[in-house]
């Protein structure tokens, strides 16, 4: 016999789950008991302590982003856009995100947190998973704004470096791979399952190409011990892949394959630069290899799609039988906004309005982003899935008229559509406001942390170009 409260969310329109995937629930009820879901149906006749309208509301599962890297992202922020090296196929990697790293401080790291987890809880995302080096601190705040967190230290056995800007060299030191991924793997011990199962961890070796394979084999065996997530960075630009091929006459999907790391349990970060995809002119393979592995891929296509960067496509990547899941990468940090540009440069990509579908789009940012982590008791409206939910609006600017819930998500809403975001149970956003948020401090903090970052990038570029010349103003400044 339970004591755990009731709340029962008598709701207009409910994306639940019947044990084969969402379907729309119209004038239904889900009854929250604890941190879990009780009951989700037409009625419910038992004992409630709390009723909650929401006729004029949206009930969805809440949000998961697979791949955000919150202590940093948003200092991208009017810096990154609008700016790339064509030596490097337009990829940011390789001069703009080192310069940005170099530049920021820990305190400013510490304000990308704040600022990130209140952004991405705004918006919808209930459950986000973390790749950097601000473990101690993400563990803490997450418990603060309420947010579910994987957290992942990354390592690393070497790191990128350009000197002239025209190619990009392999700096090593395996000592530091191997000293990080112990701290990983201690890190994982001390937290894993923190704040009531709120916090979990999971194995992230940086990048295929900066981490041997001696390296990337012993992390996956952690990861398959401790049976978490295992994530890396793949296939995400075209020097990597070309690189790759250098080194081991195999894409880097082949070599993970070859090298036995690729399994259901292992998420690729990106994975757009492919076999098979116009941007290596190399033979297919890569896809069919992901779906047999059973492995999972964050797309975070935004950061890509702003670079003119487009994966071919989010739709063959589904019918082939790959698991896409949804990542926000760097700025804005927005699954709303991911569905949407998934969805639509999929529709270009292939010439094709009836493939990404808005159905595609929603399940890739809930029950692919749960397969993706290993739960099947996220990303879903059924009883015993864990309480993560959103309502939205259905009188707004983004969500009326009403006819179609989801598509009205994906293509029109925005984060000012999100009233109520509930985490384990926990009201943690009402009125459309992050309830742990003060919103001026967390301005404040970030914009200071970019006042002492912009003037120090000159001191970490291979050229010393500052700021204004890395990234020159949209226009001059009045004279």
């Amino acid at each position: 016999m339970t004591n755990a409260r009731r709340t029962a969310i008598n709701a207009g329109y409910i994306i639940a789950h019947d044990g084969r995937g969402h379907r729309l629930l119209r004038d239904g009820v889900v009854v929250v008991e604890g941190n879990s879901i009780l009951h989700v149906g037409p009625r419910f006749d038992g004992r409630v302590d709390e009723v909650v309208d929401a006729r004029d509301r949206v009930v969805t599962p809440g949000l998961i982003t697979t791949h955000a890297h919150i202590a940093g992202s948003p200092l991208d922020r009017s810096f990154i856009e609008d700016r790339g090296n064509p030596q490097f196929w337009y990829s940011g990697l390789f001069e703009m995100l080192p310069v940005r790293g170099a530049s920021q401080d820990e305190e400013a790291g510490r304000a990308c947190v704040d600022f990130s987890m209140a952004e991405l809880l705004r918006g919808g995302v209930t459950t986000v998973m973390e790749i950097g080096g601000q473990g101690e601190y993400v563990v803490d705040r997450a418990a603060h704004y309420g947010i579910r967190t994987y957290m992942g230290l990354g390592f690393r056995s070497g790191r990128w470096v350009t000197y002239d800007g025209r190619r990009v060299q392999w700096e090593w030191n395996e000592e530091q791979g191997r000293a990080g991924l112990q701290r990983a793997v201690e890190f994982f011990k001390r937290h894993d399952g923190a704040h009531g199962g709120l916090v979990r961890c999971f194995m992230t070796p940086m990048q295929i190409d900066t981490c041997t394979a001696d390296l990337l084999q012993d992390a996956k065996r952690y990861a398959d011990e401790f049976k978490c997530p295992y994530q890396v960075h793949t296939s995400q630009s075209t020097v990597e892949f070309f690189e790759m091929l250098g080194r081991h006459g195999k894409t880097p999907v082949a070599w993970m394959d070859e090298l036995g790391i690729l399994s259901p349990n292992t998420i690729l970060g990106h994975a757009i630069i492919i076999g098979g995809s116009s941007w290596t002119n190399y033979p297919a393979g890569d896809i069919q290899r992901m779906a047999d592995s059973g492995c999972s891929v964050a797309h975070a296509v935004w950061v890509f799609a702003r670079r003119g960067i487009a994966m071919e496509s989010f739709a063959r990547y589904l019918a082939d039988g790959v698991n896409m899941s949804l990542g926000t990468d760097t700025n804005p940090q927005s699954v709303i906004e991911a569905m949407r540009w998934a969805a639509v440069i999929s529709k270009v990509v292939d010439r094709q309005t009836e493939t990404a579908t808005a159905a595609d789009a929603f399940n890739a940012a809930t029950l692919g982003g749960a397969r993706a982590l290993g739960r099947d008791d996220l990303g879903r409206i059924a009883p015993g899935a864990k309480a993560d939910l959103v309502l939205w609006k259905t009188r707004s600017w983004g969500m009326t008229p009403m006819r179609d819930p989801v598509k009205n998500i994906v293509y029109n809403a925005n984060a000012e559509d999100v009233d109520r975001v509930y985490v384990d149970g926990r009201v943690v956003v009402e009125g459309g406001k992050v309830l742990a948020a003060d919103e001026s401090a967390i301005f404040s903090a970030l914009q200071a942390g970019g006042e002492r970052m912009w003037p120090r990038m000159g001191e970490f570029d291979w050229a010393h170009r500052g700021a204004d010349e890395l990234s020159p103003q949209t226009y001059p400044a009045w004279r």
